[in-house]
C-alpha cells in the first residue's frame, strides 16, 4: 500500500494512503507509538449528498494523492462522479504545534444547490491492546477528546468562512470490539447520533454541512491536536480557534521552503525532474527525523500485515546514509542530531546496537548471542563505522572543529578504539558480525570497507582534535585491513561476501556476489578504478545482478529471497542497489549508463515521488515499505553525483 504522503513536525508524524485517508499516526517520537492499528484501519472521509453516501476508498472517487514539491504539505484530489462534487485537500503537521491540519475544499459540480454533508472519523488505538481508551464530547469548547493516560488527542474543526461555525453533529462508540464495527457506520445515513461517550476500543464521527450553491465551493477546516494533557491539548485548540488555518498553512509552507533555502544553489543545477525529485527526497528524509536526534528507517506501517515488525526503528547505518545527503547539500542540523543520539546509544564499549527505537531503547533483533558454545555480538560493526565514516563528512563539508572536539573523548576515540581491538589477529581483518543486510554472520567486504574507511575518517578527526598519536595507530590498523582485503578477493576475480574463521584456523568461504561486493571497495575503501580487483567485481556485478528481471535494475545477490514471489528471478531489484551501480558508472565514466538507471529509478516512483525499497520483478509493483529513506538518499547522492556537484 505505501504511504504516497508524509506530514511531519520531528514530534508528530502522519502517514496518509492511497486515498488520502489517515493510516499512520505516530507521536510523540516520530515512529513511536503509532496510534492508530496498523493492521487494519485507518481514519475514513465519508460524504453525503442530497440523500446519497459514499465513503472515500470504496470505488467511486477518483484520485490524485501527492504532496508540494518544496513543503510537506498533501496535494490531494478526491472526485466522485456519482456525488458530482471535488474534494480538495491541503493537510500538514503544523510546525509549531503538535496538530495534524486538514483544510478541504469541497466543491458543488451540480446544476442546483445541494445539501452537502463532510464526515470526519477518526480510529485511535491508544492502549496498546486497544481495550483501555476513552473518547468523550466536551460541550464548553466544542470537541472530541481521546485519551488514554499522558496521551491525549483533540478533534475538532470548523467552516472556513466569515460564519466560522463548528461541527455540527458527532457520535462517538467503539470500534473493533465486542462484535462492534464501529461508529463510523452511523454517518451512513447522513446524520449522527450524539453518544457523548464510550470507552475501551473507540472511535468518532464529526459531521459539517452546508448547503452548497450550484458551481460553489465551501472549505472546512479540521484538526488533531497530540499532547500529553488535557489543558495542553486546548491552549493548542484555541490557537487554531484564534488563527485562520490559511495562516498556519501559508506558515507551514514558509518553514519548509526555509529548511531547503540552503540547499536550493546546488538542487538548482539539477535538470528540472531530478531536482524536484531530490527535493522531495530531501523532505522524506526530514519526514523522518525526530527532533531528538533519531531517523526512521521507513514510517510505513503497512510492512506489518506481511511481517512481524516496522521499519519505525533507527538503523545507524540508515540513518548514516540518511543525513549524508543532506550534509552534500548543506543541511546540517539532522546530522548533528543523530550524531548526539548515537553517542547517548554508544554502548560503553565502543559500539552501536543493531537499531534503537527513536526514545534510544534497544530496537528489536534476530541476531543471536549464542553461536554454538560462545557468546558473540549481536552487531553489525559496518553500523558503527558508517556513523564515524558520517562524522568525517560532517567535518569536511561544515569544517566545524569546535563540534569534533566536543565528539571526541565521549564517541570518536571510543569507536576507533573498538573497531580496532575487534579483530581477528590471524587475518588481521574485522572479527564477524552481521552483514549490511542483517543475514549472515561473518567477515564481509561490506564490513571491512567501511571499518577501514571508518578508522582513516577517525585518523583524521584525532589530527582536528590535536591526537596524532591516535591518528598513527589508527591509520596502521588500516593499513593492515587493505592488505588483508586479498583474501575476500576471489580467484575467479570478484570479492565475495566473506568468511568465517573456524575454530581450526580455517576461512570458511561465502563466495556469493553481492552488490555490496562492488559499491563498498569502491565508495569506502576507495580502491582505484584501475584497479583490476575492483573492475573484475563490476564485471561480475553487471553480469549476475544487473537486469536480471523483466523490468530492470539490480538485485542484491542471487537466491535473494526478501519479498520473492517469483523465484525464477533470483531476486527482487531494489532502488538502491540500482543507484550504486550508476554511481559505480558515473565513477567509471559511463555517464550515460549511470543517467538510465537514475531514470529507472524515477520511472519506479508513485505519482507523489515516494520511492520503494524494492519492486516484483514482473509487473513492478512496490513490494516492502514505501518510502524507504534509504532510497531516497540514494536518489540524491546519485543525482548530485551525475551532476558533477559535491
Amino acid at each position: 500500500m505505501g504511504r504516497p504522503v508524509l506530514l511531519s513536525n520531528g514530534q508528530l508524524f502522519v502517514g496518509l494512503d492511497e486515498n488520502g485517508l489517515v493510516h499512520d499516526f505516530y507521536y510523540p517520537y516520530v515512529g513511536l507509538d503509532n496510534l492508530t492499528n496498523a493492521r487494519n484501519s485507518m481514519h475514513k472521509i465519508g460524504v453525503w449528498v442530497d440523500g446519497t453516501f459514499h465513503w472515500v476508498g470504496d470505488g467511486h472517487w477518483d484520485r490524485s494523492v501527492t504532496f508540494e514539491d518544496t513543503a510537506l504539505i498533501s496535494d490531494i484530489t478526491l472526485h466522485s462522479a456519482d456525488l458530482n462534487i471535488t474534494l480538495n485537500f491541503k493537510d500538514f503537521v503544523d510546525p509549531e504545534y503538535n496538530a495534524l491540519i486538514r483544510q478541504a475544499i469541497i466543491t458543488n459540480h451540480g446544476h442546483t444547490q445541494r445539501d452537502i454533508r463532510l464526515f470526519m472519523h477518526q480510529v485511535f488505538q491508544i492502549s496498546r491492546a486497544g481495550r483501555a481508551d476513552t473518547a468523550l464530547y466536551v460541550p464548553e469548547l466544542h470537541y472530541i477528546l481521546d485519551y488514554k493516560g499522558r496521551c491525549c488527542l483533540l478533534i475538532a474543526g470548523r467552516f472556513g468562512d466569515p460564519t466560522g461555525e463548528d461541527f455540527d453533529q458527532f457520535a462517538i462508540g467503539n470500534y473493533g470490539i465486542e462484535g462492534k464495527a464501529g461508529t463510523f457506520m452511523d454517518a451512513e445515513d447522513g446524520e449522527l447520533s450524539g453518544n457523548p461517550v464510550e470507552h475501551g476500543g473507540v472511535d468518532s464521527v464529526i459531521r459539517f454541512r452546508r448547503m452548497v450553491d450550484a458551481g460553489a465551493q465551501t472549505v472546512v477546516d479540521y484538526w488533531v491536536v497530540a499532547a500529553d494533557s488535557q489543558a495542553d491539548a486546548e491552549t493548542i485548540h484555541s490557537h487554531l480557534k484564534y488563527y485562520s488555518v490559511d495562516e498556519r498553512l501559508q506558515k507551514a509552507r514558509e518553514y519548509w521552503q526555509r529548511w531547503l533555502k540552503p540547499a536550493q544553489s546546488k538542487l538548482a543545477k539539477l535538470a528540472d525532474a531530478d531536482r524536484i525529485e531530490a527535493q522531495k527526497s530531501a523532505l522524506v528524509i526530514k519526514a523522518h527525523c525526530d527532533d531528538r536526534g533519531s531517523i526512521l528507517a521507513s514510517g510505513d506501517s503497512s510492512i506489518f500485515n506481511f511481517g512481524r515488525d516496522y521499519y519505525c526503528y533507527c538503523w545507524p547505518r540508515d540513518a548514516s546514509y540518511a543525513v549524508w545527503p543532506l550534509i552534500r547539500l548543506g543541511l546540517y542540523d539532522e546530522a548533528r542530531n543523530f550524531f548526539d543520539f548515537a553517542r547517548s546509544t554508544m554502548h560503553k564499549d565502543g559500539y552501536l546496537a543493531h537499531k534503537y527505537q527513536p526514545d534510544r531503547a534497544i530496537g528489536s533483533t534476530w541476531h543471536p548471542i549464542l553461536h554454538g558454545k560462545h557468546s558473540e555480538l549481536a552487531i553489525q560493526e559496518d553500523e558503527t563505522a558508517m556513523v564515524i565514516y558520517m562524522l568525517g563528512e560532517y567535518y569536511r563539508a561544515s569544517h566545524d572543529n569546535a563540534y569534533i572536539e566536543r565528539f571526541y573523548d565521549s564517541f570518536i576515540m571510543p569507536c576507533a578504539n573498538f573497531m580496532t581491538s575487534f579483530i581477528d589477529e590471524s587475518t588481521g581483518l574485522p572479527h564477524a558480525s552481521y552483514d549490511l543486510w542483517e543475514q549472515k554472520f561473518l567477515t564481509s567486504t561490506y564490513t571491512v570497507c567501511t571499518v577501514i574507511a571508518a578508522l582513516e575518517t577517525a585518523a583524521e578527526l584525532a589530527k582536528v582534535a590535536k591526537h596524532p598519536e591516535h591518528a598513527a595507530t589508527w591509520l596502521r590498523t588500516a593499513e593492515r585491513m587493505r592488505t588483508g582485503l586479498q583474501a575476500l578477493y576471489h580467484p575467479d576475480g570478484y570479492f565475495r561476501k566473506g568468511f568465517l574463521l573456524q575454530e581450526s584456523g580455517n576461512l570458511e568461504y561465502d563466495n556469493t556476489v553481492d552488490i555490496s561486493n562492488l559499491y563498498a571497495p569502491l565508495m569506502f575503501a576507495n580502491l582505484p578504478l584501475t584497479d583490476g580487483r575492483l573492475v573484475q567485481t563490476f564485471q561480475t556485478v553487471e553480469r549476475l545482478l544487473s537486469n536480471t528481471t523483466p523490468i530492470g535494475g539490480v538485485i542484491r545477490y542471487p537466491g535473494d529471497g526478501y519479498f520473492l514471489s517469483k523465484q525464477q528471478y533470483g531476486g527482487n531489484p531494489w532502488i538502491v542497489c540500482t543507484l550504486w551501480l550508476a554511481q559505480y558508472y558515473n565513477a567509471t565514466g559511463k555517464k550515460d549508463k549511470a543517467v538510465e538507471l537514475l531514470q529507472w529509478a524515477k520511472d519506479r516512483a508513485l505519482p507523489s515521488g515516494m520511492l520503494s525499497e524494492q519492486f516484483d520483478p514482473e509487473d513492478g509493483h512496490a513490494l516492502s515499505v514505501t518510502p524507504l529513506v534509504w532510497s531516497h538518499a540514494e536518489f540524491i547522492n546519485t543525482a548530485l553525483d551525475i551532476a558533477n556537484i559535491d
